[in-house]
């Protein structure tokens, strides 16, 4: 098989083709497309590939064995754009990643870029202007549409020949060594990162409900959970975490709350039953509440934070990048409180910066 652009990888036997081709090659570009904004479980749909001037899409969802892909990998430097979400994938589906994933994103972060989506990059280095038509495409539908193939391609198409400019502009600039540190952190805490939690319905936000409402809370999740489940779809689909967060509260204060007019009757049914069975909890038998770290605020703690705050700021205004690239407030709060272990959230070329013993 000639590996041409446009190529569409369906079976074992093309995969072991294109990787015969592609085996002269030490580096190459990938890319992934899931189906979670149209199912319930995200899935794997696609993966794009790119090799010297050659682009091509893997279909995961008919290819049987993608082991020889996952190994080939395995022995590549492989360059992604935004890599937490394409890393995330690749673990969940292979339980392995590569062992050297460059992401353009960091890359020109580093640079000072202030907007560094691909779209934007591919215009900054390119001059080219990709169309975002099919970012919200369905992935798991067949066949794909010419205009989603080219969007596709488009994501790693680029990505080779950008990398080697951001490369040689990251060793003009000095900064070489705080990309390879940043990108490897940025695989370890995707290869740290649990894969469930035991406590998911504690939503962002639910901090500040009472017991009651943690309690009712709980429960709305687990029901939107098996209403998508049911649907097969998005649980944002059935109820916006916002949504379920804003009716704990509503419930926990003994009022009642107005469902969308969409919901259908079996689906009210079954919200009802919920509520009812919610009812008959014990108020001792609810979820506690997860009281946070609270550092100590006092004049101390404020003027040593400010002055983190100024120094970072001065020394990103000197490096004409961002000072969140350098440290976010959080990590600099960390400091300023003293606190254990304050330090393991930063990269050495990040302390190096701040003039931070290590």
């Amino acid at each position: 098989m000639q590996a041409q652009e446009g190529n569409f990888v369906r079976s074992n036997e093309e995969l072991a083709e294109l990787l015969k081709e592609a085996e002269s090659s030490g580096v190459c570009a990938v890319d992934t497309e899931a189906d979670s904004l149209h199912r319930y479980k995200e899935s794997l749909c696609l993966i794009q590939f790119a090799w010297a001037e050659n682009s091509v899409l893997i279909d995961p969802l008919a290819v049987e064995d993608l082991t020889p892909f996952v190994r080939y990998l395995e022995q590549r430097v492989v360059w992604m754009h935004g890599a937490d979400y394409d890393m995330t994938m690749l673990r969940r589906e292979f339980n392995t990643l590569p062992a050297d994933v460059f992401d353009t994103q960091i890359g020109v972060r580093l640079l000072g870029l202030r907007q560094f989506g691909l779209a934007n990059l591919v215009s900054h280095y390119f001059g080219v202007e990709l169309s975002k038509s099919s970012q919200k495409a369905d992935w798991g539908k067949r066949p794909l549409s010419a205009k989603m193939i080219e969007y596709a391609l488009n994501d790693v198409r680029y990505l080779l020949p950008m990398s080697e400019m951001i490369v040689k502009e990251l060793h003009e600039a000095g900064r070489h060594a705080w990309f390879i540190e940043s990108c490897e952190a940025a695989k370890a805490k995707v290869l740290e990162r649990p894969e469930d939690r035991d406590d998911p319905w504690r939503l962002q936000g639910s901090g500040r409900l009472d017991r009651g409402g943690l309690h009712y809370l709980q429960v709305l999740w687990a029901w939107r959970d098996e209403e998508a489940k049911r649907w097969d779809r998005p649980t944002f689909m059935v109820a916006t975490n916002k949504q379920l967060i804003e009716w704990a509260a509503v419930l926990s204060g003994g009022s009642k709350i107005d469902l969308p007019h969409h919901y259908r009757p079996d689906r009210r049914k079954r919200f009802e039953a919920m509520l009812a069975e919610a009812a008959l909890v014990k108020k001792n038998d609810y979820p506690q509440r997860i009281r946070g770290v609270r550092r100590r605020r006092d004049k101390e703690f404020d003027d040593r934070l400010e002055d983190l705050l100024k120094r970072r700021n001065q020394v990103a205004e000197s490096l004409g990048i961002e000072g969140s690239v350098i440290a976010s407030r959080a990590m600099l709060e960390g400091l300023a409180g003293d606190e254990e272990n304050a330090l393991d959230g930063f990269m050495e070329w990040q302390k190096e910066c701040l003039s931070i013993p290590s």
